[in-house]
């Protein structure tokens, strides 16, 4: 039997690190859509390919491939051929990701591969519109979401950590102007699928979310 979990929600809410761990405790596949998006805004910015040109990101599809391997049970993000792991975490392509991925073309071509992924092995799949586009029919669906405060504060104890300068005022204005976007692009806005679990993690440690999730996927499997 396939199954799939879908989990959406904006950014910093802890998606990826939530979605890793669900799918290491079932034995499914983590597919990190965030980090394809993010490859492709690798590739735009590597290429000078500014967010308001269109026409090129449209044309920069056909250009680019995106894969995900795991070696040593560790993801891999492979763009054409470069594993760039290394790359596609900094605040600039995190912006870059959410003003490209409002392009149709853009979405279109990571969708097929989602599909195809998921079609084949048990997935946990996280990004913006997974259980409302990308992953309509899956088995459990969830929108993770964190006051900004909070989600802010995340990110800057993440950065400090690694040694990174920054103003944790400057990170949630940041954060808010990338809800903004996410939520009023033309093409699959981030929002709640009907038949989403609302889980709100702002006062949840990250162990109390992931078995929040699978006790939800555990009621609806065992349905």
């Amino acid at each position: 039997m396939v199954y799939s979990i879908a989990i959406d929600g904006p950014a910093g809410a802890g998606k990826s690190t939530i979605a890793k761990k669900i799918a290491k405790e079932l034995g499914f596949i983590y597919v990190d859509t965030g980090a394809m998006y993010r490859a492709v805004a690798l590739y735009l910015m590597r290429n000078q390919i500014a967010a308001d040109e269109s026409a090129k990101i449209s044309q920069a599809c056909n250009e680019v491939n995106v894969s995900i391997e795991y070696v040593d049970g560790e993801q891999q993000v492979i763009l054409n051929g470069e594993n760039v792991n290394g790359f596609i975490r900094t605040e600039e392509v995190g912006m870059m990701t959410s003003a490209s991925s409002k392009n149709k073309d853009v979405r279109m071509k990571m969708v097929e591969l989602q599909r195809q992924l998921a079609s084949k092995t048990s997935v946990v799949m996280d990004g913006r519109d997974i259980g409302t586009y990308v992953l309509p029919n899956a088995d459990v669906k969830v929108y993770l979401t964190a006051s900004s405060g909070e989600r802010a504060r995340r990110r800057y104890v993440e950065l400090t950590a690694k040694g990174v300068g920054c103003d944790i005022a400057e990170i949630e204005t940041d954060i808010i102007a990338r809800d903004h976007q996410d939520m009023t692009r033309e093409f699959a806005p981030l929002c709640q699928a009907e038949d989403a679990t609302l889980v709100d993690s702002s006062d949840m440690t990250i162990d109390e979310v992931v078995d929040e999730i699978i006790k939800i996927f555990n009621q609806k499997s065992n349905a």
